[in-house]
């Protein structure tokens, strides 16, 4: 990013909240793991893990089967409950569902990394049809209900932001030290069958690690084109060089790239930081305006697979598809959207959605953001960067009706981190307070059609991805 640019990411207002592999050897076959209990489990033995490397979390709610307390919805002070200004009551922070619009409905509707800055205003609070949210579903503030209290931005009872009777609204919350647990103590992992129809090959992107934040900024062009800090964290990057909150698909085209087999695509995700840690980046007075504090840490390794479907051959997805996972605003969102893993390596089998990991001496904390593979066939994005391409059925691995498989991306992201409450946490927005349950991911495809090919005949397991034996 040129300095204009940084400039202005720093002068940018805080109120614009919104949100937010390089071919290698086949492997074995490598398959997403699903929670058995959302309960933190007690000490146990430890299977061995696979040789192959197989056996890498997919978690979809482990941990805590109620969803964390939302600071910004809820019943507000001065404000009334669910139809007296909508949820976040009528001293919603705007008044309009969860503070700038993050609401929306839980489930696969819900938001990716903010939506718009400023929700639609309901001058009158009594519309009968809440206006619509392309990030989240719908927006339930004004809604149904709302009648004379509502009024704009919660009416007399909630005024702005707060009002009279509301005052101010909460504090963002705070990391806290219950977040860190041992490894040993996470919900174990399981995965659905394969059939004889599944595809087993793994295709990999060798794209770097982003060492000495060489592509680096606060922008999500995913989830807020256009918008400089956007995303109101630091995302990391490797893959594609151009990519920033004003990059398009003929820039991405025309990029260079960090693989190592020319995959231009665009990989980022919300960085790491030592809380007690110094940072002296451009990008330090922003961060800290926005919560984030400390110093970066670069991933020990970053893993870009793309896997099959345990009952079906994958086909190609299409150049230029947007594709994110996990959900930046999971403290108020819920955790439907929550796919984002923690673990220890040596501990694959065990992982947390909403816990720290303490690992034991010697491993090292491993992120694993599993993408959606279900794609509706016609679209490379959706409003809510969601519908047009889904999860498979987390029991079965099967694609809804309607969707096709695709290669379904894992990162899986190491890190040298001490095992110590409070000594690291993610960046995230504000309102989330560094909640490790709001780990995501981006994915933006740029590779061209033949490495695509590539990736889908070794995935599949054709064309001398199995070796004779001589008689």
């Amino acid at each position: 990013m040129g300095r204009k640019k940084k400039a202005f990411a720093v002068l940018i207002p805080a109120f614009t909240l919104v949100a937010t592999a390089c071919q290698g050897t086949p492997g074995a076959a490598a398959q997403p793991y699903i929670p058995v209990t959302t309960a933190a489990a007690g000490p146990a033995a430890y299977p061995a893990l696979p040789a192959d490397g197989s056996g890498v979390p997919k978690l979809q709610g482990a941990g805590q089967t109620t969803p964390p307390a939302d600071p910004q919805g809820g019943q507000q002070p001065g404000g009334g409950q669910m139809g007296d200004g909508g949820q976040m009551g009528d001293g919603g922070q705007m008044g309009d569902g969860g503070q700038m619009g993050d609401g929306g409905q839980m489930g696969d509707g819900g938001p990716i990394d903010g939506g718009q800055t400023t929700p639609p205003a309901d001058p009158q609070g009594g519309q009968t049809t809440p206006p619509a949210d392309p990030q989240g579903g719908q927006q339930p503030g004004g809604g149904q209900g709302n009648g004379q209290n509502g009024g704009q931005n919660g009416g007399q009872n909630g005024g702005q932001n707060g009002g009279q009777n509301g005052g101010q609204a909460p504090a963002n919350p705070s990391l806290r030290a219950d977040q860190f647990v041992d490894i040993r103590k996470a919900p174990r992992v399981r995965q659905p069958r394969r059939s004889r129809q599944a595809s087993t090959g793994v295709f990999a992107s060798s794209c770097g690690v982003n060492k000495g934040q060489a592509h680096s900024n606060p922008d999500n062009v995913l989830a807020a084109p256009g918008v400089v800090n956007g995303a109101h964290h630091i995302h990391d990057y490797v893959g594609n060089l151009d990519t920033n909150a004003f990059s398009t698909d003929e820039t991405f085209a025309a990029a260079g790239t960090t693989c190592t087999n020319g995959d231009k695509s665009a990989y980022f995700w919300p960085v790491v930081r030592l809380r007690n840690g110094q940072d002296n980046s451009d990008r330090a007075q922003q961060s800290q305006a926005d919560g984030n504090t400390g110093s970066i840490v670069t991933p020990s390794s970053v893993k870009l697979q793309f896997l099959g479907n345990p009952r079906s051959k994958v086909t190609a997805m299409p150049r230029f598809i947007r594709v994110a996972t996990g959900d930046a605003k999971a403290v108020t969102n819920g955790l439907k959207n929550a796919h984002a893993s923690w673990t220890c390596t040596g501990f694959e089998n065990r992982a947390f959605t909403d816990k720290y990991p303490l690992c034991p001496r010697g491993s090292k904390v491993l992120r694993v953001l599993n993408f959606p593979s279900c794609w509706d066939g016609q679209n490379t994005d959706s409003a809510n960067h969601r519908d047009h391409i889904r999860f498979p059925d987390q029991a079965t691995g099967q694609c809804p009706q309607g969707t096709k498989a695709v290669p379904q991306l894992r990162m899986t992201l190491a890190y040298n981190l001490p095992a110590k409450p409070l000594a690291f946490a993610l960046d995230s927005f504000p309102e989330s307070g560094h909640d490790p349950v709001t780990d995501h991911g981006d994915l933006i495809n740029v590779m061209d059609d033949q490495l695509m090919a590539k990736a889908v005949t070794a995935i599949n397991g054709r064309a001398g991805t199995r070796i004779k034996r001589r008689r």
